[in-house]
């Protein structure tokens, strides 16, 4: 893999092999669950196992991730899940961010304790509090960064050199920065993940999930745990994938450009107590998180200076923001995990109360900007 290429161009042309498909610009949907086995050169049999379609979109993300491989799942939980039962066995202990997408921690509480799995959970990942954490039977570190919610900034350099201290696989969620602005293959981290649903497709339609690494840990993980979970991506899913990537560079500064926009106008507001957005020179790990990304995204956390009830009332007056659960399409998209999550999910998760969360899209920022100000100005 030529790892010089310019992302736009990966997005654009790599893997497309227009000689293959008699020149079409866009390469083919192959909508099909199985291929004849009168020839058997080609090399496919079943799309779960393998589909031209899924490969050239796993070709792109590898690339996008500096990996040798990357494999794609029917979600984002499908990866993770997929990644984390690979790497775990019956007696093993396994160390998460307490921040972390809380499905992952349902999943490591309610399903990996099943086989006999144990997990702590750390709040900071700093050196103290790994050394405090990790034992003899720890196999792997979970994390993200920036994290969920709160968007804390973890040293992802550090946190790899731990573990390969110890022969401890990493396993990061890279879903808020996207391979464009930041790699965590190249800071040493073993497995990168993302929820595909979000900035990868971009235009909420369509949900999936990639891992991207070794060439030897993915196919791994596509005879095992995606052949044999059966959470392998529907190719018209992996077709739509292909087409958002090749707008994804230019999305993606729109998005951050947008955000970086909203974000500082929130600070300068006098109704908003604190903003959390690691584009903002004021975050507090905002000289880490530049020392490790190259860019910032368009999902960014605030809480207002009112109670909940006044803090929803705001929700409801927005007119361009929709209320949401998800994140990174087109669109912009507003959710309020401090105001309805059940409390102890947001005490365990460390979210302040009243925190709302706004990802930013593609709209135009001065009619964004505006529609805050209005809402704003109505409590």
């Amino acid at each position: 893999m030529n790892h010089t290429e310019k992302p736009s161009d990966i997005c654009a042309h790599l893997g497309d092999e227009y000689d293959r498909y008699l020149g079409a610009i866009v390469p083919p949907l192959f909508q099909n669950s199985l291929f004849t086995c009168k020839r058997q050169n080609h090399g496919y049999a079943y799309s779960r196992v393998a589909n031209p379609t899924i490969e050239i979109l796993e070709e792109k993300l590898a690339a996008l991730e500096h990996a040798q491989a990357a494999r794609v799942f029917s979600s984002g939980i499908g990866a993770i899940t997929a990644t984390i039962s690979s790497l775990l066995q019956s007696g093993d202990h396994v160390i998460s961010l307490r921040s972390a997408y809380y499905p992952v921690t349902e999943f490591l509480q309610n399903e990996m304790s099943k086989f006999g799995v144990e997990s702590d959970f750390l709040e900071n990942f700093s050196r103290e509090e790994l050394e405090k954490a990790v034992k003899p039977n720890t196999k792997l570190i979970y994390f993200e960064s920036p994290s969920s919610n709160i968007f804390k900034i973890l040293p992802i350099r550090e946190i790899g050199a731990f573990a390969k201290e110890r022969g401890i696989a990493t396993a990061m969620d890279n879903t808020w920065a996207t391979p464009l602005y930041q790699n965590p293959l190249d800071l040493g981290v073993d497995y990168t993940i993302h929820s595909a649903t979000k900035y990868l497709g971009g235009h909420s339609d369509v949900i999936a999930g990639v891992v991207a690494g070794s060439k030897e840990k993915m196919d791994a993980l596509r005879v095992n745990e995606r052949a044999h979970w059966g959470a392998c991506i529907d190719p018209f899913a992996a077709w739509l994938l292909i087409r958002s990537l090749r707008t994804l560079e230019v999305r993606m500064e729109r998005h951050s450009r947008n955000a970086q926009q909203v974000a500082r106008f929130f600070q300068a507001h006098p109704k908003v107590r604190r903003v959390y957005y690691p584009g903002l020179e004021s975050h507090e790990e905002h000289e880490l998180a530049k020392h490790q990304m190259r860019g910032f995204s368009g999902l960014i956390s605030f809480v207002l200076n009112a109670d909940k009830e006044r803090s929803m009332q705001f929700v409801k007056n927005l007119e361009i923001f929709q209320e949401g659960p998800s994140w990174g399409g087109f669109e912009s998209v507003v959710n309020t995990p401090g105001i309805t999550s059940l409390a102890e999910v947001t005490r365990f998760e460390g979210v302040p109360d009243g925190l709302i969360r706004m990802s930013v899209g593609l709209e135009d920022a001065q009619s964004l900007i505006e529609d805050i100000a209005q809402a704003l100005e109505r409590l």
